[in-house]
């Protein structure tokens, strides 16, 4: 038995077994090693895999005939006769990735090589939480159409909300910012209205799966997101992996003691006191109270403060100190190599990157990179699609074992 790239390779060549079990494993190999690595030619398969040249011609007619692989051309350059290169084929399979906010829900849908087809924005109905699971069945059968196939086609679809998902329990807790978002069988409701293999996930932690996949932290096997918006949370990420905790509840950091607030007032224990003073929320209402009229929301006072208005700037210092100091607590207890500032003010680097920079400095002997997400609001949609493709991979591993 050997090791090559994470996967293991059984050659019927060198080891003896029930040929349409060996078949199965050889097979499951090589597509891992075409999806993590492809377009890839024969040869290169057989040298990530060990698996021998005539095994690996076998286990790629198999894969091809039950269309999980198909030919991507023909390598170029260097000396000699050209390639043929495989790659995963693309129709083996959709994935449906769902980002449900107070705001917005934002959902794409995505072939099995992560490439987009379709995508919908739309301003989330959050009258109740049955305006809000038929809009999200509605934007998700949509999406089918538009990338022109049947929902059927559709293997899996992973939701992001705000929310403590259980593991091992169908169950959203602490989803405060969405009215009855925290019913009894509401995970259930939504698997109904979509119909498919469905996945429930904290909004932030997908979001760090997003940074992972295709943000700050794709080469960086520790790291946390920090999110700050309507809410305030943080998603983990420890050897390369989403830490989730014991209850799920790993990275509630919005329910943080925070120094200066009233943590023992009932409302800080619904909501956390850290959450109350640091999310957009928070923000509005310090403004507020430092005297700032108007229609006041938190883009708007940190717009204020970019422009120079003296009192925004107090405000979004005093917010500054806020993020630092739930940096600097992190960084104790994780060690992050780097911090990701997301969220709809956690993303404000102009105004917020350099004084969060020179606070945890102050605050803290430990030093994490800290930066502003370049995906923003992009970052749980990716991570939701991620998330499910991850799922649809494992099916797909299924299906070639059984094709």
């Amino acid at each position: 038995m050997s090791y090559r790239g994470g996967s293991t390779s059984i050659d019927a060549t060198t080891v003896t077994g029930t040929p349409s079990l060996l078949r199965a494993i050889n097979e499951r190999t090589v597509l891992e090693c075409v999806r993590r690595i492809g377009p890839i030619s024969r040869a290169q398969l057989a040298r990530e895999t060990a698996l021998s040249k005539p095994t690996v011609s076998q286990a790629l007619a198999g894969l091809q005939e039950a269309g999980l692989v198909r030919e991507a051309g023909r390598s170029k350059g260097g000396k000699g006769p050209t390639a043929i290169l495989y790659q995963l084929n693309p129709r083996a399979g959709w994935v449906v990735g769902i980002d449900v906010g107070r705001n917005w829900v934002r959902a794409a849908i995505a072939d099995v090589t992560g490439a987009f087809v379709a995508r919908r924005d739309e301003r989330a109905k959050v009258r109740s939480a049955e305006t809000l699971i038929s809009q999200i069945g509605e934007i998700a059968h949509g999406l089918a159409s538009d990338a022109g196939i049947k929902w059927r086609q559709v293997t899996v679809a992973a939701v992001g909300s705000p929310g403590v998902v259980h593991p091992g329990r169908e169950e959203v807790e602490l989803a405060h910012s969405l009215p009855g978002w925290g019913r009894q069988g509401l995970v259930e409701l939504v698997h109904r209205e979509l119909g498919t293999n469905t996945i429930f996930e904290n909004d932030v932690n997908l979001a760090a799966i997003g940074e992972r996949w295709h943000g700050l932290g794709r080469d960086v096997d520790e790291f946390v997101y920090l999110h700050i918006g309507t809410g305030v949370g943080l998603g983990i990420v420890v050897h390369g992996e989403l830490y989730r905790g014991a209850g799920g509840a790993a990275g509630e950091v919005g329910y943080l003691p925070l120094w200066g607030t009233d943590v023992r007032s009932p409302e800080s224990r619904k909501r956390g006191a850290l959450d109350r003073a640091a999310s957009a929320g928070g923000v509005v209402e310090a403004a507020k109270r430092a005297g700032m009229t108007g229609p006041l929301t938190g883009e708007r006072v940190f717009a204020a403060a970019a422009k120079g208005d003296r009192v925004a700037k107090k405000v979004v210092a005093q917010e500054a100190d806020r993020i630092a100091m739930t940096i600097a607590a992190v960084a104790a207890v994780l060690d992050p190599a780097l911090v990701i500032l997301g969220g709809g003010i956690g993303a404000n680097a102009e105004v917020l990157l350099d004084p969060v920079r020179e606070r945890v400095r102050a605050l803290s002997p430990f030093r994490p990179a800290i930066e502003a997400s370049e995906l923003r609001e992009e970052a749980t949609l990716y991570g939701s699609v991620s998330m499910a493709l991850q799922a649809a991979h494992a099916q797909l591993f299924d299906r070639s074992a059984t094709a």
